[in-house]
C-alpha cells in the first residue's frame, strides 16, 4: 500500500481523544492539591453547580482537543529533503526538520493510545536534548512507513523500500525471554528503584504537608504517631521491608518496560521493539552510535548476563544530564549476544594493547570526600548542634567500613584500556562498566593538570563526543601523551563517517 507523504496530512481522528486525555491529565497533575482541597471543602448541597462546572470544563477541553487536531498537519518535502510539521491553536508553529539531521525515529504506544488504537511517532535530531517533534496519533501502518521514509530517505519508490524492509525483517537478531527479564530485575538497577521510592515518598510528603496545612492538622500529633511507629517496629524490620520493596519495584519495572524485547535486522540497522503497556519501536543505525557501554555485577556474572547501552549523538549540556534516559538499552543479553551486538555496532571486538592505572591520589580523594568529610560533618553536628544524633554515632563505624570496601573495589576496577581502534574506560565498584569509544568518533580531547600534579606526572583527561563527555582521572601523563597525539592525528586524517 502506497502512502503519499508529500501532501499535508492530519493525524487519525482518534487523536482527538488522545489530545483530550493529555490536556485533562496536565490539568490534574498541575492542580491536584487545589482540586483535592476544593473537593474536601465543597458544599455538596450545591451538586448541580458542581456538575455544570465539570461539564463546562470538559467541553472547553474537548474544543481545544478538536482545534489541536484540526490545526496539526505534517508532510515530507522531497525537493528540499525536509519534514514539516504545522500546529497551534492560537499561535501557529511550523517545525522544519532536515532529513539528514534526523537521529532517531521512535514509534511508541502508551496505555491510552493502545485503548484508542493509535501510535505516536517521536523524532529526535542530532544536537537536541529532547524530541524535536511528536505526532501523537497515527495508525500503526502509517507510523511504520513514515519511520522508514524519514530514516532511509532516497529517490527510490516507497514500494521498493517497503518490500526490502519486509524481506529483511524476517531475520531475527535477539529476543529476550520473560525468564531473563526476571533475572535482570532481581540482579540490577537497585539505585533506580531506590531513587524512585525516595522520589515518590518526597512528592507524597510534599502533597500531604500542603493538605495538612490547609486542613489545620496538628503537626505534633502526626510527629508523635511517626515516633510511636518507630518504637513499635525495629530498624531491621524497616531495612528488610525496604529491601523487599526495592526488589519488587525493580522486578515489576524491568518486566513492564522491557516485555517482549526483540531486535530485528532491518536495512543494515537494528529495529528494536519492547514494552508491555507502553509499546516502543525504534531503529538503531550502527554508524550513529557514539558510545557503547556494557556492565555486569557479581550476580549477573554468575548468570552470564550483561546490561548493554548505546548512546547516540546529543550535543548540549542538558542532553548529557538526560543521557541515561535517552540511551538505548539491551537488558540481559548473554556473552555471545553481547559480542554479536558489539560486532554489529563497532565492526570488531575491542583489544587491549596497554592498560593505564590511576594514581594512588585517586583513592585518597575518594576517601577524603567519601569517608572522612561526611563522618566529620555528622559527628560535629551531633556534638555541637543536634545532641539527639549522638545515639547514632555507632552507625558511623558501619558507614566507614562499608564505604572503605566500596572505594577499594572502585579503585581496583578503575582502568583505562587502550588500543589503536578502541578506548575502553572500566569503572565502578559493583556494576562494573566498560565504556567503549572509537578514536575517529572523538570530537575533542581536554587534559587538565593542576600545578601540584605536574611533579607527580598526573593528568585528568576528558573525551568529547557527540553523545556526551567521558573521562579518566589521575592518569600517568607520560604514558598517556603518545596516545593523545595518536588520537588527535586519527581524528584529523580519518574520512570515516560517525553520523
Amino acid at each position: 500500500m502506497k502512502f503519499d507523504f508529500s501532501k499535508p496530512q492530519h493525524q487519525s481522528v482518534k487523536g482527538i481523544a488522545i489530545m483530550f486525555v493529555d490536556t485533562l491529565q496536565n490539568i490534574i497533575r498541575g492542580l491536584w492539591v487545589p482540586l483535592l482541597l476544593i473537593l474536601y471543602k465543597f458544599d455538596w448541597s450545591k451538586m448541580v453547580f458542581f456538575g455544570i462546572g465539570v461539564f463546562i470544563l470538559l467541553l472547553v477541553i474537548g474544543i481545544i482537543a478538536y482545534l489541536q487536531y484540526k490545526n496539526f498537519t505534517f508532510f515530507l518535502d522531497e525537493e528540499k529533503e525536509e519534514f514539516v510539521i504545522q500546529k497551534g491553536v492560537i499561535t501557529k508553529n511550523k517545525i522544519t526538520i532536515q532529513l539528514d539531521k534526523i537521529q532517531q525515529v521512535n514509534i511508541n504506544q502508551s496505555v491510552i493510545q493502545k485503548l484508542v488504537g493509535v501510535f505516536s511517532v517521536d523524532i529526535d535530531t542530532a544536537g537536541s536534548n529532547k524530541k524535536e517533534a511528536s505526532i501523537r496519533a497515527v495508525d500503526n501502518e502509517i507510523a511504520l512507513h513514515l519511520k522508514n521514509r524519514l530514516l532511509s530517505f532516497d529517490k527510490t519508490t516507497e514500494r521498493e523500500t517497503t518490500e526490502d524492509d519486509r524481506e529483511e525483517a524476517q531475520k531475527p537478531f535477539l529476543k529476550i525471554s520473560f525468564f531473563t527479564l526476571v533475572k535482570v530485575g532481581i540482579t540490577s538497577n537497585y539505585g533506580r528503584s531506590i531513587a524512585l521510592i525516595l522520589g515518590f515518598i518526597g512528592s507524597l510528603y510534599g502533597g500531604f504537608s500542603d493538605v495538612a496545612d490547609s486542613l489545620e492538622v496538628d503537626e505534633q500529633q502526626v510527629t508523635g504517631l511517626v515516633e510511636q511507629g518507630f518504637n513499635y517496629f525495629s530498624l531491621s524490620f524497616f531495612l528488610l521491608l525496604g529491601l523487599t520493596l526495592v526488589l519488587v519495584i525493580n522486578l515489576v519495572r524491568t518486566i513492564v518496560k522491557n516485555f517482549d524485547y526483540q531486535m530485528v535486522l532491518q536495512k543494515k540497522a537494528l529495529a528494536i521493539t519492547y514494552g508491555l503497556f507502553a509499546k516502543k519501536n525504534t531503529l538503531l543505525k550502527p554508524e550513529k552510535v557514539q558510545i557503547t557501554a556494557y556492565s555486569q555485577n557479581f550476580f549477573q556474572r554468575k548468570l552470564n548476563l550483561f546490561d548493554l547501552k548505546m548512546k547516540q549523538a546529543s550535543s548540549t549540556d542538558e542532553a548529557e544530564k538526560d543521557a541515561k534516559k535517552s540511551a538505548i538499552e539491551v537488558p540481559g543479553c548473554n556473552n555471545m549476544e553481547r559480542e554479536a551486538i558489539l560486532k554489529m555496532i563497532l565492526k570488531d571486538l575491542p583489544q587491549t594493547e596497554e592498560v593505564i592505572h590511576p594514581n594512588f591520589r585517586y583513592l585518597i580523594m575518594n576517601v577524603l570526600f567519601g569517608i572522612i568529610l561526611p563522618s566529620a560533618i555528622f559527628i560535629s553536628l551531633g556534638l555541637l548542634v543536634f545532641e539527639n544524633l549522638q545515639p547514632y554515632f555507632p552507625f558511623v563505624l558501619v558507614y566507614v567500613l562499608f564505604m572503605a570496601i566500596v572505594l577499594f573495589f572502585k579503585f581496583k576496577n578503575y582502568r583505562l584500556k587502550l588500543s589503536r581502534k578502541f578506548i575502553v574506560i572500566k569503572s565502578n565498584a559493583w556494576d562494573i562498566e566498560h565504556q567503549l569509544l572509537q578514536p575517529f568518533k572523538i570530537q575533542g580531547i581536554t587534559t587538565k593538570q593542576y600545578f601540584w600534579h605536574k611533579k607527580a606526572d598526573v593528568v585528568h583527561i576528558t573525551f568529547h563526543t557527540a553523545a556526551g563527555d567521558v573521562g579518566f582521572k589521575f592518569a600517568n601523563f607520560s604514558l598517556l601523551k603518545p596516545w593523545i597525539n595518536y588520537w588527535l592525528y586519527e581524528v584529523e586524517r580519518t574520512e570515516r563517517s560517525w553520523m
